[in-house]
């Protein structure tokens, strides 16, 4: 039942006393396995990898050879809520990520409309990375056997293919979700194997796309100027998702409170030293009116530097590894999002319940991979990646807003990290997600509105009534 000092109605929130009972004397409790350096990895494996390898294609003919600072703010907005995060995440250190932050600072409506924001981040990302990885998978092929998987077979409806479907896509999405349900731990150790794989490649594609660097390929360097640096930022943010999904494993963390501060901040430092590198070699080995189109783009970078096929075949082979990677540890974050709000009474119970061999949401793994292989195999990537970006920065604005509202209310608690020049920071983390929200397409406003108005009605329908701080609960 809800404290009377924790709000009412739709404004109820769930106390931080209660969320620390509840994550250590209730029943569905995950296992603590993660060490400091694997969820570093989980935070650099859930983002380096996404965009990187594929939005160039789609950012540079925006911004040209400008790109450079289109990143550089997308990298400014994500560490300026990453430090918002590691507050957070080290005062409140639950698995929920930002919706169990929004229960417990805004209240129970705002935090079930941060939920469906963080599907869209999580289960959506992970189906539009899985399209990516398709293909590269075509590109490595292609590069050492000469074959092909058919259009038909390897794209969705609307991607060029006709009526298709995106077979590669679908088959990663269920690996991984074996992965999963093998048990955190070991997923966590695979993730760590292959995030030193991409950082590797990604180093190698830097050093050789270095050699090839010209000042001719920087010229015009802005010829859309601000308009169009702009526009690529909100593009790019797409590239930096993901580093909340450290704050997703505040449950299963060693020492959560200094551990997740560490993991957030560090995975931050490495993501954005990667794509600056790989950013400033690749638009100085290319000119940038020939980024359009290209879907292997890093790969025919290297093909072309080099004048050899070997380069573009590791790097089309660790960007297999590597998409497989960040499909891996954002498919992990969903089913924590949902187990939080299935423990919480908003969505059906099945979404916390734990096998009690390995205490992972076996469940909960199963019905979120079978969802998201349906959006990987039967929707394109343009259609995914603006939603994501959409969901992303709201998700994160609320953080940030989260951060002030318990710096208020709850001034007293421990903090295993606090954000430096508040509340300048937080604010400035606010400001700088707005404007990358207003630099999207209004077509990605509109599937958004009517995602929250969805969600809106399975509140008052469904979950109000069973939250487990209605008084007068209904169970299922």
């Amino acid at each position: 039942m809800s404290d009377p000092g924790n709000g009412s109605g739709l404004l109820r929130r769930k106390s931080i006393s209660d969320i620390a009972a509840l994550e250590t004397t209730g029943e569905g409790r995950l296992k603590r396995s993660i060490t400091t350096f694997q969820l570093t990895c989980i935070g650099v494996g859930s983002t380096v990898g996404t965009g990187i390898f594929f939005i160039f294609s789609s950012a540079v003919p925006v911004a040209g050879p400008a790109v450079i600072f289109s990143f550089v703010i997308a990298a400014v907005t994500a560490g300026l809520t990453a430090l918002c995060y590691a507050e957070l995440a080290s005062s409140i250190p639950a698995s929920g990520s930002t919706y169990t932050y929004t229960y417990t600072t805004i209240g129970e409506f705002v935090a079930i409309l941060v939920g469906a924001c963080l599907i869209l981040e999580y289960g959506v990302s992970t189906a539009a990375v899985s399209v990516l990885w398709s293909q590269y998978l075509n590109d490595l092929l292609d590069r050492t056997v000469g074959l092909r998987i058919p259009d038909v077979l390897s794209h969705a409806p609307g991607d060029g293919a006709g009526f298709g479907v995106n077979l590669p896509a679908i088959v990663l999405v269920a690996l991984c979700a074996v992965l999963l349900i093998r048990g955190t731990s070991e997923s966590a150790r695979a993730n760590a194997v292959m995030v030193v794989i991409k950082i590797g490649i990604l180093a190698m594609f830097a050093i050789v796309g270095f050699t090839g660097f010209s000042l001719e390929n920087l010229e015009p360097f802005a010829p859309f100027g601000v308009a169009g640096v702009g526009a690529a930022s909100g593009l790019i943010f797409f590239s930096f998702i993901g580093l909340d999904a450290v704050s997703t494993a505040g449950e299963e963390v060693h020492n959560p409170k200094r551990t997740l501060p560490i993991a957030l901040i560090s995975a931050l430092v490495v993501v954005t030293l990667i794509y600056l590198l790989v950013t400033m070699s690749a638009i100085g080995a290319q000119k940038y009116t020939e980024f359009e189109g290209q879907e292997a783009g890093l790969a025919e970078i290297l093909q072309y530097v080099t004048g050899s096929s070997w380069p573009s075949i590791v790097l089309s082979a660790g960007a297999v590894v590597s998409i497989f990677s960040v499909t891996l540890v954002t498919l992990y974050g969903q089913t924590r999002i949902l187990f939080a709000m299935s423990r919480d009474g908003l969505i059906p119970t099945v979404f916390s319940q734990v096998n009690p061999r390995s205490l992972a949401p076996v469940k909960n793994t199963i019905i979120v991979a079978f969802f998201v292989s349906l959006l990987a195999g039967f929707l394109p990537l343009d259609f995914l990646a603006d939603l994501v970006s959409m969901g992303t920065l709201v998700a994160f604005i609320v953080v940030s807003a989260g951060v002030i509202i318990l710096r208020r209310r709850e001034p007293n608690i421990e903090r295993g990290f606090k954000v430096p020049l508040y509340p300048v920071l937080p604010i400035l983390s606010i400001c700088a997600c707005l404007y990358l929200i207003s630099t999207l397409h209004i077509q990605t406003w509109i599937l958004f509105a009517v995602w929250l108005a969805a969600t809106s009605v399975l509140y008052f329908t469904y979950s109000r009534r069973r939250s487990t701080l209605e008084p007068n609960r209904l169970q299922g």
